[in-house]
């Protein structure tokens, strides 16, 4: 899969079918939508190509009162790359571009940017300064310049509830990773590379793996038993808090810190994926370290006594956990793809 910040260059457009989105955790209504244009795009002989954009156009305008965000861009591009995306353009999002008239947009971007020979859009999308543009409009612009456009009903689960970005949110926000996974069709993961920290963990007997979190208010935040991928061969268990730290910081930059259970080595610079399994508390700030170190030994136990119940088995239809007395369950579809 290839990426371009920003449109691509005259030498690397070519014709395409394409969609458009934020795609926020790339969800299983999400991944309807993607499996639509994919075959579209065989049965036309053409890559797919995705539109996305940084920062979120509401983080852009509200960045105050903007959602939570699901997913960091290294996770959505690489569940846009397994749900068979060709091309991902990840376009700045800024006055400039928001301020583009809704014919200016399909112009620029669809028909000379991007070269779309075919457009899929969901039922909610709208584009152009103001979000003038809708389907009605996106149809009679791909009359006049030779792109056809179809659209896409939302995606609801067996008991009618729509599947969307916010209900994902929701889950996350709530702690509910059950209702998060049914949802995404997938754990919930975090990835990035291990960063050096201050060394407190280690200090404290529990040395972490950090990954900083590029952005402010990721839907998810406490204590978590995870396991870790990317150590070794199978996913080591481990326990992990993800926020501000606010017993040691006051910077209010936010970072995920990972303790491996029983696991010695140097992962500094190492690629690891975070994978949630269960929430065990919210964060607390506490009065004195004595404090915070014995908040951890506790939390340290639950995780234990969480693996030692029998581990974990991810349900590849629901994307429910599962206890299992044969231990974890390691076959493909219990791994991050």
């Amino acid at each position: 899969m290839r990426v371009f910040r920003g449109l691509p260059n005259a030498e690397s457009r070519a014709p395409c079918a394409l969609t458009i989105g934020n795609f926020d955790g790339v969800h299983r209504g999400h991944q309807a939508l993607l499996a639509h244009v994919r075959a579209a795009a065989d049965a036309r002989g053409l890559p797919v190509c995705v539109m996305t954009f940084e920062p979120h156009p509401r983080e852009f305008f509200n960045p105050a009162g903007a959602p939570p965000r699901i997913a960091m861009l290294r996770d959505k591009l690489e569940a846009l790359r397994t749900n068979g995306v060709d091309r991902v353009v990840v376009e700045h999002f800024n006055h400039t571009f928001a301020g583009q008239s809704p014919d200016t947009f399909v112009e620029n971007i669809i028909v000379n940017g991007l070269h779309a020979r075919w457009v899929m859009i969901g039922d909610d999308f709208r584009y152009g300064a103001r979000r003038a543009g809708d389907f009605g409009s996106l149809k009679a612009a791909g009359e006049k310049y030779g792109f056809e456009v179809e659209q896409m009903a939302t995606v609801a689960h067996p008991n009618g509830a729509r599947i969307s970005s916010s209900s994902v949110r929701a889950s996350l926000v709530a702690g509910d990773l059950d209702a998060a996974r049914v949802a995404l069709g997938r754990p919930y993961v975090i990835s990035g590379h291990v960063v050096h920290g201050a060394k407190l963990g280690r200090d404290l007997g529990f040395p972490t793996l950090n990954l900083p979190i590029a952005h402010k208010r990721p839907a998810l935040a406490g204590i978590f038993v995870v396991r870790v991928h990317g150590l070794g061969p199978e996913p080591l268990p481990a326990v992990a808090s993800l926020g501000l730290r606010p017993t040691v910081d006051d910077s209010g930059r936010v970072l995920l810190e990972v303790f491996v259970l029983d696991w010695h080595g140097d992962a500094y610079g190492k690629l690891v994926r975070v994978e949630f399994l269960k929430k065990l508390r919210d964060e607390e700030k506490y009065i004195d370290l004595e404090t915070l170190t014995a908040a951890i030994a506790r939390d340290v136990a639950q995780a234990r006594d969480y693996f030692a119940a029998g581990g974990v088995r991810i349900d590849s239809e629901s994307g429910r956990t599962h206890n299992s007395a044969s231990g974890f369950a390691t076959s493909a579809t219990d791994r991050i793809r």
